[in-house]
Parts: structure tokens; C-alpha cells; sequence
């Protein structure tokens, strides 16, 4: 961790201390009981780099143990996931969304700029949000597309949450069979685009894998173009 809980204690009040993680439903699992530990100042975000309460859980069984990567307050900003780092409500990323919504990205990447802007989004919310509206220029967006309607994810993806491949087994040394923890399966191409996939990448919505095999997709989607002349109308 960049700074120690024995030093720097004049920012300390900055650090982030939270009783239950923000996550998407795919992420917390279909189990009702899920356990979960909570670690303070355990990490610091991937994001700001600052030290927040890290969660851990296993959405099920049979899947893997799955832990918070951004604080909240970066969670906040983009209506994502603090594990999976997708949209809360399209379970899409957030190229996509934002490009769907016409959002520009203000976040500065610097860190100076970042932790400015990021202390005075953090009164700002305090101050003015609820909780349960976005922050930043997703709250102040317009109406979702049809493009992002269609590809919005409205069930979650349990799938996500299998455990890594055993690469023990793909060398065929793997002595655990049944009781191995990881998946027994064949692995993806490592010249995969989607093989090549990072936290800041998605967070900030640039060159991300996902995104750009949605955004493809939306365009081969059959679109049904209004007619030229505006008088024509269908009523149903």
C-alpha cells in the first residue's frame, strides 16, 4: 500500500471506512447467505489510490472469491460495480454506456488533479445526493438510447463468477481431479482480444475489449430508419 496507517495521518480523514461494498447483483451471487469479510483501509483503490475498506465474498458455490477493487467514492462517480467495474444499471461498460448516453469522461488521470477532484466531488455528494441517483454527468444525462436498451443486461451472468482455469491441468499435471478449486477447461487464445483486459481501462472506458465487441454488435443490429416523409404516421 503507498501509505502506511502509521504515517501520513494528516489525509487519514480521507480514507474510506464503509459497512457494505456497492456491487451489481452478479457480483454478490444468487446465495442469500453469502459470507463476507470486511477488511479496513485493507488496499488502496485502483482508482485514487487511496487506502478504503476492502471486501471479500464467494457469490456461490463452486465460484470463486471475489473482493472490492475501487473505493466507493470512485464507484459513485460512474454508477459502477466496485468489483466488476460494469454499469449498476445496463451491466454494460462504461464505453459503452457513455457513448450510448453521449457522456464525456472529466475525470482527470493525474494525481494531483484526480485527488482534488475527487475531494470536492465527495462534499458535493455529501451535500446534494442521496445515495440513490448517479453522481457527476451521468446524474445529469439524458434518457438511455435504444442502443443501450438492447444491449443493457437485465439478468445477471452468474457465469462470471466461475473459478480461474487450473493451469496445472493444462499442462496435465493437475493431481486434484474433482476436488481442484479451478476450472478443468481447455483456455481461450491468448491473441484473444478479450485475454487482454484491465481495471483502469474499464473504469475510464478506453480500450476495452468488451466494449468495442458490444459497440460492434450494436452496429450490425437491424435499425429501422423513420420515414422521409413526416406525415405518415402508424398508430398501434
Amino acid at each position: 500500500m503507498a501509505r502506511s496507517k502509521s504515517t501520513n495521518t494528516w489525509d487519514r480523514q480521507n480514507w474510506e471506512d464503509s459497512d457494505f461494498p456497492i456491487l451489481c447483483q452478479t457480483c454478490l451471487g444468487d446465495n442469500p447467505y453469502t459470507r463476507m469479510t470486511r477488511d479496513r483501509y485493507g488496499k488502496e483503490c485502483k482508482i485514487c489510490t487511496r487506502p478504503f475498506t476492502v471486501f471479500r465474498l464467494c457469490p456461490g458455490a463452486r465460484m470463486r472469491v471475489k473482493k472490492t477493487e475501487v473505493c466507493q467514492t470512485c464507484s459513485k462517480l460512474k454508477n459502477v460495480c466496485q468489483t466488476c467495474l460494469l454499469d449498476l444499471e445496463y451491466g454494460l461498460p462504461t464505453q459503452v454506456r457513455d457513448e450510448a448516453l453521449s457522456l464525456q469522461d472529466d475525470l482527470p488521470k493525474s494525481d494531483v488533479n484526480k485527488e482534488y477532484y475527487i475531494q470536492n466531488m465527495e462534499r458535493q455528494m455529501a451535500t446534494t445526493s442521496d445515495g440513490s441517483t448517479a453522481a457527476g454527468a451521468l446524474g445529469k444525462a439524458k434518457a438511455p438510447s435504444e442502443m443501450l436498451m438492447r444491449l443493457a443486461r437485465t439478468t445477471p451472468y452468474y457465469k462470471r463468477n466461475r473459478p480461474h482455469i487450473c493451469s496445472f491441468w493444462v499442462k496435465g499435471e493437475c493431481k486434484r481431479g474433482e476436488e481442484c478449486p479451478y476450472r478443468h477447461e481447455k483456455p481461450t487464445d491468448p491473441d484473444d482480444p478479450l485475454a487482454d483486459q484491465n481495471i483502469k481501462d474499464r473504469y475510464y472506458g478506453v480500450n476495452d475489449p468488451v466494449a468495442d465487441k458490444l459497440l460492434k454488435k450494436a452496429e450490425a443490429m437491424p435499425q429501422i430508419d423513420p420515414p422521409k416523409d413526416k406525415i405518415l404516421q402508424t398508430s398501434f
